[in-house]
């Protein structure tokens, strides 16, 4: 895979754009946020070095081409509002996963369906996946409200999948085809 360091998509409010180390405070601000964190993969961060680590990492994966990990800045104010990602992208079965965080304050924005809207468009052209999945806490019902108006279809749900920070969860699985995509479109 080639890299992903020089990819930005644009919306007409937003600017998805690859992560550089300067977005460490806006990095940690969400993630250390208990409400962004309820229901994900992880507890809230509670050590900065914590973003540092996650935005190396990050920057890597670019550079590599596996992972497409996206900050979504507010075209108005560059303002970062979240993040979007496309992951465990295996270009053999031409499928990847895709994931996104958003601040509470930019909640209830329609900023998250706008910016993966631009992430699905691009990964399902550019590297030509014929499927994303999401992987979410039931509980979660805005996050499946979301991926429904993506046209993502409930493909399954996975008892007590997730123990993060000693809470068991369970998942429910979401997939979007490439032709359901096309149509839609």
């Amino acid at each position: 895979m080639s890299s992903f360091l020089d990819l930005t998509l644009q919306t007409a409010r937003l600017r998805l754009r690859a992560p550089v180390r300067a977005d460490v405070d806006a990095l940690f601000a969400m993630r250390s946020d208990p409400v962004v964190q309820r229901y994900g993969s992880h507890s809230p961060w509670t050590d900065r070095q914590l973003a540092i680590d996650w935005l190396d990492r990050s920057i890597r994966e670019m550079a590599e081409g596996t992972v497409a990990e996206l900050f979504i800045e507010r075209r108005e104010d560059s303002a970062v509002v979240g993040t979007c990602t496309l992951y465990g992208i295996d270009a053999q079965c031409r499928r990847a996963e895709v994931g996104y965080a958003l601040n509470v304050a930019d909640w209830g924005h329609g900023y998250a369906n706008e910016a993966v809207t631009a992430l699905l468009d691009w990964g399902f052209a550019q590297l030509d996946l014929n499927r994303v999945e999401a992987d979410i806490d039931p509980r979660n019902v805005a996050s499946a409200r979301a991926l429904q108006r993506l046209g993502f279809a409930h493909e399954g749900h996975l008892r007590e999948r997730w123990i993060v920070g000693g809470e068991v969860s369970d998942s429910d699985i979401y997939g979007l085809l490439a032709s359901e995509w096309k149509a839609r479109r």
